[in-house]
C-alpha cells in the first residue's frame, strides 16, 4: 500500500493534523494502535485559551472562573469574568476529532500496530488478524505520544519527562485546585480537577525530581487528608515528554508529546498537540508555509523547562519560587494565563 502522508498515532495532535491535510486533499492515513480513540490517561484540563480556539466550547464538561492555588504557607483563589480552564472529555474529544478527520477524507485505522519504520516505509500488524503489511509513504507524522515509534527512530533520546498519575472517582465538587507542596511532590502538583459526573485527583512531577512509586505514596496519602480515599481506586499513570529537540526533520515530522512539546511545569499536552499538528500539516501542504505560530508554541515550551530546570535545583529554591509564584498570582502581579502554553 502506497500513501502520501503517513501518520502514526490517533491522538489530539495526530488527527488535527489528518483533518488539514485532507482538507486540502492530502492522501492521509492515521494508524492507531489501540482498539479506540481518544481514552487517554488524563486529568483532562485544558485551558479556556485554548479551548476556545481550538475545540467546540461544548465538549467543555465543566468550566472554571476560579482557581483555587493551595502551598505550605498560602491558600489563594483567582478570579476572572470569562472561564480560565474548563475539562473536558478525552475519549469524547478524540472521538469528535476522528470524526471530522474522516469527514474531511483522511482514513484511520485502529488495532494498527507498528512494527518497523524504514526510510519511506513501515511494517504494520493488524492486532486482530496479525496480518502485517507494508505501507510506503512520502511524509510521516508522529504523533505517537511520549514514548514514539517515530522518535526513536530519528535517534532522539528522552531524557526530559515527567509522570503523571490520575484517579477519576465518582462524585461532583465544584472547585478546581491546585496544590504545590515540595515535600509531597517536589516541584510537581497535585490537582482536584471536577469533570461532570467524576473527579480527577492525581498528581505530576518531573521523573528527576520524583520516581513514580514515591508520587504515588505522596498522592495517596495528600489525597486521604482532603477527603479522597484512593486505596480501592484504580491508578492510571502516564510519561509526559518535555524534551524538546525538533519537529521538522524533512520528510518526517513529531507533534505533541512525540516532539516533547508538553509542558515540563503544567502537563498541559492537548493544546500544544493540536496546534504542533496543525503547523505540520501546513507546513507539508505549503514547504514555504510560515514557521511563526510553531516558533511561538516552542518558546512557551522553552519558558516552561526553564523554570523547571530551576525549580528542581534543590528543595528549598523550590519551595521559595512556589511561594513567590502563588503571591504574584494573589496580588495580580502575575496573571494565571502567563502560564500557559495558548499562544
Amino acid at each position: 500500500m502506497q500513501i502520501e502522508n503517513l501518520i502514526i498515532g490517533a491522538g489530539p495532535g495526530g488527527l488535527a493534523c489528518a483533518k488539514v491535510l485532507a482538507e486540502h486533499a492530502k492522501n492521509t492515513l492515521v494508524l492507531e494502535r489501540k482498539s479506540g480513540i481518544g481514552a487517554k490517561v488524563c486529568a483532562g484540563g485544558i485551558t479556556w485559551s485554548g479551548l476556545i480556539s481550538r475545540v467546540p466550547k461544548t465538549l467543555a464538561e465543566q468550566a472554571f472562573c476560579k482557581q483555587v492555588i493551595q502551598t505550605p504557607f498560602q491558600n489563594i483563589t483567582i478570579e476572572e469574568k470569562t472561564p480560565i480552564i474548563a475539562t473536558v472529555n478525552r475519549k469524547k474529544l478524540g472521538q469528535m476529532m476522528a470524526t471530522q478527520a474522516r469527514e474531511a477524507g483522511a482514513a484511520i485505522r485502529t488495532d494498527a500496530i507498528v512494527r518497523k519504520i524504514d526510510t519511506n516505509s513501515v511494517i504494520v500488524q493488524d492486532k486482530k488478524t496479525k496480518k502485517t503489511e507494508t505501507i510506503t509513504f512520502t511524509n510521516l507524522i508522529g504523533a505517537d505520544g511520549s514514548s514514539s515509534l517515530v522518535r526513536r527512530h530519528l535517534g532522539l533520546k528522552n531524557e526530559n519527562s515527567g509522570i503523571g498519575i490520575n484517579y477519576f472517582v465518582a462524585g461532583k465538587c465544584s472547585k478546581m485546585e491546585w496544590h504545590l507542596n515540595n515535600k509531597l511532590f517536589a516541584n510537581g502538583y497535585a490537582w482536584i480537577f471536577p469533570h461532570a459526573e467524576t473527579i480527577s485527583i492525581g498528581a505530576y512531577a518531573p521523573k528527576k525530581s520524583m520516581n513514580p512509586g514515591d508520587l504515588k505514596k505522596a498522592l495517596l496519602l495528600w489525597a486521604e487528608k482532603q477527603g479522597y480515599s484512593l486505596h480501592k481506586e484504580q491508578a492510571r499513570a502516564e510519561y509526559i515528554n518535555f524534551d524538546f529537540q525538533g519537529w521538522n526533520f524533512g520528510k518526517t515530522f513529531l507533534v505533541g508529546d512525540a516532539a516533547g512539546l508538553a509542558s515540563g511545569l503544567t502537563g498541559e499536552g492537548i493544546y500544544p498537540a493540536i496546534i504542533s499538528g496543525e503547523q505540520v500539516a501546513r507546513t507539508i501542504i505549503d514547504p514555504n508555509h510560515s514557521s511563526k505560530v510553531m516558533d511561538q508554541l516552542v518558546q512557551k515550551h522553552t519558558k516552561h523547562s526553564k523554570m523547571v530546570e530551576l525549580s528542581g535545583k534543590n528543595g528549598i529554591l523550590n519551595a521559595i519560587l512556589a511561594e513567590l509564584v502563588t503571591l504574584a498570582l494573589r496580588s495580580g502581579i502575575l496573571n494565571f494565563k502567563k502560564l500557559e502554553m495558548a499562544i
